[in-house]
């Protein structure tokens, strides 16, 4: 294994912090599962084209979807 520093919000940097060895280890186990799915079968770019396709099928322009985060 190899340590690699990353950003996240000071809630889940706490809640890591706080958690047991255990469930650090466990938690640990899960994100490098999760990170090497989306960075190495390119998981992550077919599933964001996947979205797009079905975004464009269902009418869901850029446009639209700006409003509606501008309204969240």
């Amino acid at each position: 294994m190899e340590t690699i520093t990353i950003q996240v919000d000071a809630e889940l940097a706490q809640a890591y912090r706080e958690a047991e060895p255990q469930q650090q280890k466990n938690v640990s186990f899960m994100f490098n599962l999760m990170i090497k799915e989306l960075l190495t079968s390119n998981s992550f770019n077919d599933l964001v084209a996947q979205i797009r396709e079905e975004s464009a099928a269902n009418g869901l322009t850029a446009e639209i979807l700006a409003e509606l985060l501008e309204d969240a």
